[in-house]
């Protein structure tokens, strides 16, 4: 479970479902995944421009860049999120059989040689720059999960906020592959978010009943997205995780 997704424009990801963010959380083969780039021994750098790629605080309410509610996209409402959680189906997880991680192609190509891992860390980060190849060298990322604040890409991963291998066993392993793509690539809902590596890797591929941001600030967002994500896709929560979930929308302050 770990990530990097490239930066990029075209956010062609929510074409290949009606409503379209291992994933985060699965073993750490994220943050080298299928086209990850590393910010090490980049040159020739230039600023990040990115016109095209989701706009920082489109979806925000609360605190500053980076906050998570500010960059998430289409998070909902801890109102909304409520509703949502009631609809959802609680089934027992699915079998892990058959599943692999390519099943979900992730880190796809958004157009200017910028990948989705590349366009969340722009679009998380402040004072980001590229190199040709559209590689973040520098910047700044907070990582809302444990509040803390890194100035290089190889600190961070991107996490899926519902992990792939989670996503299989809440009905994913009956979606095409393209289904499973636009999951894994999600620029349009909550689904992909800037975290330190430590916090992304230590999730792996757990729900919220298993595992919660160190950071109980983060708690109501993660909640909220969690939720919203679940619900867009048509996924199935368990029991403990609904009760978890209902935990931390508690938490919510509006």
């Amino acid at each position: 479970m770990t990530h990097q997704a490239r930066a990029g424009a075209c956010v062609t990801v929510a074409c290949a479902v009606a409503m379209t963010l291992g994933g985060c959380g699965d073993s750490g083969a994220d943050r080298a995944g299928p086209g990850a780039k590393s910010a090490s021994g980049s040159t020739s750098t230039t600023a990040s421009t990115s016109a095209s790629a989701p706009a920082p605080g489109s979806s925000a309410t609360g605190e500053g860049k980076g906050s998570g509610r500010e960059v998430l996209p289409g998070l909902p409402s801890a109102g909304e999120a409520r509703q949502a959680l009631g609809k959802l189906a609680v089934a027992a997880p699915r079998p892990m059989s058959g599943y692999s991680r390519a099943a979900f192609p992730h880190w796809a190509q958004q157009g200017n040689k910028c990948d989705t891992r590349e366009t969340v860390l722009e679009r998380d980060g402040q004072g980001v720059t590229r190199d040709a190849e559209c590689r973040a060298v520098s910047g700044t990322w907070r990582s809302f999960y444990d509040d803390k604040t890194f100035t290089a890409a190889s600190q961070v991963d991107i996490d899926h906020i519902v992990p792939l291998a989670n996503a299989w066993r809440s009905g994913a392993d009956t979606w095409t592959n393209d289904k499973r793509k636009a999951f894994a690539n999600d620029l349009t809902h909550p689904q992909l978010l800037t975290v330190s590596a430590a916090t992304n890797r230590s999730k792996g591929d757990q729900s919220p009943d298993q595992w919660q941001p160190p950071a109980k600030s983060a708690w109501c967002v993660y909640g909220r997205a969690w939720t919203s994500v679940k619900s867009t896709y048509g996924l199935t929560v368990t029991e403990e995780e609904r009760k978890m979930l209902t935990t931390m929308l508690g938490t919510c302050t509006a």
